[in-house]
C-alpha cells in the first residue's frame, strides 16, 4: 500500500516508517499537520496515519479538512488520548479507526488491513508495463511469464516506476521513498540500484525499460519507443 505517516515524534516516526517499509509498503513520513495535508491533497494514499497532536495543525483538523475536500483514503488516528469522548470525536471527524499509544506494531498492521477491507476498494494486485507483470500480493516480478528474483529495494524501485508510468520520478523523491530523507547512503546508491534492476529486467540488444532523464531522475520508457 501507499501510506502517509504523519508523526512528529522522530523516534516513533522513524521506527514505524522503517517497519512499514519492511512490509513492502511505500511510506511518506511527515512531521507536522501542514505537510500531512499538502501530501494527502496531491498524492493518492491508500492509508493516512495521523498523530492527533502535531505542530502547526492537529491531526483532527487535518482529518476534517481532508474529508471536506473529498479525500477518500483510509485514515487512522494514532494518539495517547484514550477517553471515550476523544475516540468519538476522532471517529466523527472522519477517521476510520483509532489506535492508542503505546501499541504493538502487529496491531497497527491489523488495523491498516481492516481499514483497507472496509473501504471496499480492492487493492490493485497486479501492475503491468510492456511485458512486465508486478504482483503486489506476492512481490513477484514476471517477464513473459518467467519469475525475476528481486531484492526488497529493487522491488520497491520498480513498483514506484510502474505505479507512475506517465511521470518522471525525481532522484529526490526516489531517495526519500527508498532510503528515507535522513539516510546516509551516497548519491550513487540510486544509480547502482538502477544498474542492478536493468541487468535483471532488460533484454540484451533492446533499449532499457528504465529511462534515465538526465539531471532529473528515472521513468519507464514510453511503450511506443523502439
Amino acid at each position: 500500500m501507499n501510506i502517509l505517516l504523519a508523526e512528529d515524534d522522530v523516534r516513533l516516526g522513524k521506527l514505524v516508517s522503517h517497519l512499514l517499509s519492511k512490509e513492502f509498503h511505500l511510506v511518506d513520513w511527515v512531521k507536522n499537520g501542514k505537510d500531512a495535508y499538502d501530501h494527502a491533497i496531491f498524492t493518492e494514499y491508500d492509508i493516512i496515519i495521523l498523530d492527533w497532536m502535531m505542530p502547526g495543525e492537529s491531526g483532527l483538523s487535518v482529518c476534517h479538512r481532508l474529508r471536506e475536500k473529498g479525500i477518500q483514503s483510509g485514515i487512522l488516528f494514532v494518539t495517547a488520548k484514550d477517553a471515550n469522548q476523544d475516540i468519538i470525536t476522532g471517529l466523527d471527524s472522519g477517521a476510520d479507526d483509532y489506535i492508542v499509544k503505546p501499541f504493538e506494531f502487529n496491531e497497527l498492521l491489523a488495523r491498516i488491513r481492516a481499514i483497507s477491507r472496509r473501504k471496499q476498494k480492492p487493492l490493485e494486485q497486479v501492475i503491468t508495463y510492456h511485458d512486465l507483470t508486478l504482483h503486489l500480493d506476492t512481490h513477484e516480478l514476471r517477464r513473459n511469464g518467467s519469475i525475476i528474483e528481486l531484492t526488497k529495494k529493487e522491488y520497491q524501485f520498480l513498483e514506484l516506476l510502474m505505479r507512475n508510468q506517465n511521470q518522471i520520478m525525481t532522484r529526490e523523491v526516489l531517495f526519500e521513498k527508498l532510503w528515507g530523507y535522513d539516510s546516509e547512503v551516497t548519491d550513487n546508491a540510486l544509480d547502482a540500484l538502477v544498474k542492478l534492476v536493468r541487468k535483471k529486467v532488460d533484454i540484451p540488444g533492446e533499449p532499457s525499460l528504465i529511462q534515465n532523464v538526465r539531471g532529473i531522475g528515472y521513468k519507464v520508457r514510453n511503450r511506443h519507443v523502439s
